[in-house]
């Protein structure tokens, strides 16, 4: 080891640059799906899990929200 290593100290942190990252272009990912033959019968019934998905979250939300309503309201004394 020699003497001036001693003297200088620890050697100065190593500082690593993060690269951004971007997303591809919107023109090159769907470039992918150009030639595709449009199945409607798979995209019907796509779409009708998703409908029957959100009517579920809905109703749930409507139950929750009417149990907070009725936990919040105080009993009438008769």
């Amino acid at each position: 080891m020699p003497a001036n290593a001693a003297a200088a100290g620890p050697a100065p942190p190593v500082v690593l640059l993060k690269e951004e990252w971007t997303p591809p272009p919107v023109a090159e990912v769907l470039a992918v799906y150009a030639g595709r033959v449009k199945d409607t019968t798979t995209a019907m019934r796509g779409a009708a899990r998703v409908r029957e998905s959100l009517n579920r979250a809905r109703a749930a939300a409507a139950q929750r929200k009417a149990a907070q309503k009725a936990a919040r309201q105080t009993p009438k004394s008769a």
